[in-house]
């Protein structure tokens, strides 16, 4: 069991020296005050950027040999886990199941805060078996403190399967880094209103997801230069922006670059494999298994 002692010892739990008056500061200086701090946070991502690295490696590891990328939190640190996962399927076309998120207290925790629920430190060993964790995935446990019960359970579970552990924390020194391969402890200080971790530290985990899944995707082929090549055509906008991709690729008209994108079946890596070699829609998608979906590699064979 994790020692509630040492909750008073954070430094996410500690007063921030520069708003013990908070509660006497217009809205202006609030704001200031808040945005001031806020600067901080990439500064402490900034010390931590070859775990982050490490993390990278093993999600494009595990992805790579049909496994998958999960995050497990409680409250906010829970909630960052499911913006990022929600994300990767509309950005690169992956399955829902291979980006995912486990939260304290199930779907409902994301609407409403059940606070209670991270105490339970058997219950995100359960969670974790519920969608059947195997050694071939990477759980990334987190939390701000880096001693919350729900998901040190998890990272242990995981741990005893042989599965892949990261945990990412705000503290020095955190309880959950000693049962993950990985240990990110992005330490971000007092928050501005104390204890408050959906701030800074939230701020941090998010920015540190967003490194983990992005440069992952970008790893694994799903762009091109700086292009979400891989993009789910499901609505008008994501359309709009697969034709002027292509477009842009290709020196085509946006009219040319639609009607391609049609022949394609709205599929960009395909269209563009398509017009570099002048191949037919079959041929294109038999190019791009056999690179791997990367489409430079596919082009690269026939040039």
């Amino acid at each position: 069991m994790v020692s509630k002692n040492l909750i008073s010892e954070l430094q996410t739990e500690r007063r921030n020296e520069h708003s013990t008056e908070l509660d006497q500061l217009s809205a202006k200086e609030i704001v200031l005050l808040m945005n001031k701090e806020d600067h901080t946070v990439a500064q402490a991502v900034n010390l931590v950027l070859d775990s982050v690295e490490k993390a990278v490696e093993l999600a494009v590891d595990t992805i790579k040999n049909g496994g998958r990328l999960i995050y497990i939190g409680a409250g906010t640190s829970g909630r960052m886990g499911i913006m990022d996962a929600v994300e990767c399927p509309p950005t690169f076309s992956t399955s829902p199941d291979v980006v995912q998120a486990v939260v304290a207290g199930g779907e409902s925790a994301f609407k409403t805060a059940i606070e209670g629920a991270e105490d339970k430190e058997q219950q995100g060993a359960e969670d974790l078996r519920k969608i059947v964790l195997s050694p071939k995935d990477t759980v990334v446990g987190i939390a701000a403190s880096g001693r919350t019960p729900y998901v040190l359970g998890g990272l242990l579970y995981a741990k005893e399967i042989g599965a892949k552990t990261v945990a990412i924390s705000n503290n020095k020194n955190a309880v959950i880094s000693s049962c993950a391969e990985v240990a990110i402890e992005a330490v971000t200080g007092p928050e501005v209103l104390t204890g408050s971790t959906r701030l800074k530290a939230a701020t941090a985990q998010k920015m540190i997801l967003n490194m983990i899944s992005t440069a992952s995707m970008i790893q694994l082929g799903k762009t091109y230069e700086n292009l979400m090549i891989d993009l789910n055509v499901s609505n008008y906008k994501l359309k709009e922006r697969a034709k002027q991709m292509i477009s842009t690729i290709t020196n085509l008209s946006l009219e040319e670059s639609e009607l391609l994108l049609e022949q394609a079946n709205l599929k960009v890596k395909t269209a563009l494999v398509m017009h570099f070699l002048g191949a037919a829609r079959e041929e294109a998608e038999q190019k791009l298994a056999y690179s791997h979906g990367f489409v430079r590699h596919a082009l690269n064979k026939e040039r």
